[in-house]
């Protein structure tokens, strides 16, 4: 029993948080597919990479739009309440030379009411930062995509390990319910031998006993089942307290079968190891755009505008005249010296990029190591599995034995409550075993990239 509650917190944590509650009409029929097509639309995990898939997708076409030609307009007017006056020597315009040299006078330059406007286009031709962000543009996509795939494969996993335990328990709690109504009619029995004289109070309170711890058992794997179901959801993303019922059935034969053949697996099959070569491949654009950092930058602009300058406000009169400018440009910048920062940028992206190739050889060892435990693990299960079967079949025949003895007075209530001990023992052990042998299947088949 310590088991099943713990199993069941297990695959709590496995997952984000907890959806908000909700209510829900009627009790949902539920596949193990339909459970994780729910769960790829509303689990939160899967909402948040979808939404970060959206914020890449709007950083792409930033980085194109840097690429395009950039258009701004200009407006300003002035009212100089006190125009600035300077300082002139005046004998410079007295071409008849009468006028004393150094002779000072106080000019206006400008008039009281000033406007402009202008129009300008700027259009990058060669810069080496935009060129490689726009070569990065596929791999920050994919990226993005490969995210998505990753967080759907978790989830998947998750709910199906949720799903099968639920379903492992609801078969536990049925098999016991079983057990009680034939301990129950042992008990009934007894009383009757005990009425009789045929029987002993010991051997009416030994069956009692029975009853009470196997009772006690059901109420304990029901709220496990409850809870299992309220862990099922949320995996899912649903509202916990919406009911639902599981359709699907779990047996030996569900977990030997669709054993993918592994003989021709890849790394690249694994989406973590797929994720991170593309991680790599980032930052080697990333490397690459410092590099061009020592590359000149050539941008053209060009400006059209118009001015005019007036004594008295008169903006409001189309009929006046405006003085029209404009001018194409070209700015050249040639990087010279930078005190050594662009080549520490440089060397940290490519440290950057061997940190990430020295990851993809530690992930190749830990995938090869995960293969081994999940096949060795998956072997062990199903032997175990098929052992703890064959107990069963044992412990329910002889118990079966047991009652018909006892029923037919050749035997004591003292072998049935012994044999109802091992059976329950052994329905408790074919179930955990069969549980951890769907669970180490899953993983078997997540270790080899089957689950995607």
């Amino acid at each position: 029993m310590k088991s099943r509650i713990i199993r069941s917190i297990f695959i709590l944590f496995l997952g984000g948080g907890i959806p908000s509650l909700a209510f829900a009409q009627g009790p949902l029929d539920l596949s193990l597919k339909d459970c994780i097509d729910y769960a790829l639309k509303h689990q939160p995990s899967v909402k948040s990479v979808l939404l970060d898939q959206q914020i890449s997708d709007a950083q792409n076409r930033e980085i194109t739009g840097s690429a395009y030609p950039q258009i701004s307009a200009t407006g300003n007017f002035t009212d100089n309440v006190v125009v600035q006056k300077q300082l002139i020597d005046v004998s410079m315009f007295d071409l008849s030379g009468r006028t004393p040299k150094g002779t000072l006078a106080p000019f206006e330059f400008g008039l009281p009411y000033n406007a402009a406007g202008s129009i300008t286009l700027t259009q990058t031709i060669f810069d080496g930062a935009v060129l490689v962000a726009l070569q990065a543009k596929k791999t920050v996509e994919e990226l993005a995509r490969k995210n998505i795939l990753e967080t759907e494969r978790d989830v998947k996993v998750n709910v199906s390990k949720a799903y099968y335990n639920v379903l492992v328990t609801r078969e536990e709690l049925t098999d016991l319910k079983g057990n009680l109504q034939s301990l129950q009619e042992a008990a009934h029995q007894t009383e009757e031998m005990y009425k009789n004289g045929f029987a002993e109070k010991l051997d009416e309170d030994r069956l009692s006993v029975q009853l009470t711890n196997l009772q006690t058992q059901i109420i304990a794997i029901g709220n496990a089942l409850e809870l299992g179901q309220q862990l099922l959801k949320f995996q899912m993303g649903m509202p916990i307290t919406t009911p639902v019922r599981l359709t699907d059935t779990l047996t030996f034969d569900d977990v030997r079968r669709n054993l993918s053949d592994t003989s021709g697996f890849t790394y690249d099959q694994r989406i973590e190891y797929s994720v991170l070569q593309t991680e790599k491949k980032e930052n080697e654009y990333n490397l690459k755009r410092y590099k061009m950092a020592y590359l000149p930058t050539l941008n053209m602009n060009i400006v059209g505008g118009a001015n005019r300058g007036s004594e008295n406000f008169d903006y409001l009169s189309f009929n006046r005249f405006w003085y029209g400018y404009g001018f194409i440009g070209l700015n050249l910048n040639v990087p010279i010296f930078s005190g050594g920062e662009r080549k520490s940028r440089v060397d940290e992206a490519r440290l950057t990029v061997d940190k990430f190739q020295v990851a993809l050889e530690g992930l190749r060892e830990s995938i090869d190591l995960e293969q081994q435990q999940a096949s060795s693990t998956l072997r062990n299960d199903l032997l175990a599995v098929s052992s703890q079967q064959a107990n069963l079949r044992l412990s329910q025949e002889v118990f079966n034995t047991t009652q018909k003895k006892f029923q037919d007075g050749v035997g004591s209530n003292l072998e049935v409550v012994e044999a109802e001990n091992d059976l329950k023992t052994a329905q408790t052990n074919y179930f955990n075993a069969l549980y951890n042998a769907m669970i180490a299947k899953i993983d078997y088949q997540r270790a080899y990239g089957k689950i995607q």
